[in-house]
């Protein structure tokens, strides 16, 4: 019996916990290419902010672009579950480098 009362928290937890364990189980490849796929994600979303940045001049466009970028990546992931996780590094390095510039 679990210690914990039915809300919706504990439900969430349970969703959770049970998401990460089947993403980080299985063989050691799985899960180092998990970890390389965020990696290539996160390289990827500075970069492109910086180059954007320098190649177009205005912020906005940059901005917007990154945005186009990252709404692709979810219209895609259903074809291909692994775009989720090059996202999340995508987003993680555009905010990374939005909290750098102080905007």
């Amino acid at each position: 019996m679990s210690s914990l009362q039915r809300t919706r928290l504990a439900s969430l937890q349970r969703r959770w916990g049970s998401v990460i364990r089947r993403h980080w189980s299985g063989p050691w490849w799985r899960r180092s290419a998990s970890l390389l796929i965020v990696l290539i994600g996160f390289f990827i979303g500075s970069n492109l902010t910086v180059h954007l940045a320098n190649a177009v001049g205005v912020r906005t466009f940059t901005a917007l672009y990154a945005l186009v970028a990252c709404e692709l990546l979810v219209l895609w992931r259903r074809r291909v579950p692994w775009f989720d996780n090059l996202r999340l590094g995508f987003v993680y390095a555009v905010v990374l480098e939005a909290f750098k510039v102080g905007s």
